[in-house]
């Protein structure tokens, strides 16, 4: 599991790093064009029940944390494409459990491209 540290004193969110890899693809871009966004998720198993939602902007200080040294590889084209259309919409990046705890890549009706690997 990942860290998202935001705020100060930071609050420490955990996510699975491929997950998290994925969010701070987004998150950096969303951010560097000063854009800002929530990100939503429900909590896992092994939490009580409920989600939470993180307002995310430019000026508040943010960091990530990986358990892996490697960053994945690759990273899913198709879910980086979904994650941004999402932080651009009033609902903002909305993730379930299994997206927090075990990286589950959603399915999409599209086939996928992987972000280095050759397209078809």
């Amino acid at each position: 599991m990942g860290t998202l540290l935001y705020g100060s004193p930071p609050r420490r969110l955990e996510f699975d790093d491929a997950t998290l890899a994925h969010l701070k693809v987004v998150i950096v871009t969303k951010l560097r064009r000063s854009e800002s966004f929530t990100v939503s998720w429900q909590h896992p198993p092994d939490r009580p029940p409920g989600r939470s939602t993180l307002w995310l902007h430019p000026s508040i200080e943010l960091g990530f944390e990986f358990d892996s040294p490697a960053p994945p590889d690759p990273l899913d084209r198709r879910w980086l494409e979904h994650l941004a259309h999402e932080a651009s919409s009033a609902a903002g990046i909305v993730l379930t459990a299994d997206e927090v705890v075990g990286g589950h890549v959603p399915e999409h009706d599209e086939p996928r491209h992987l972000v280095g690997a050759p397209t078809p």
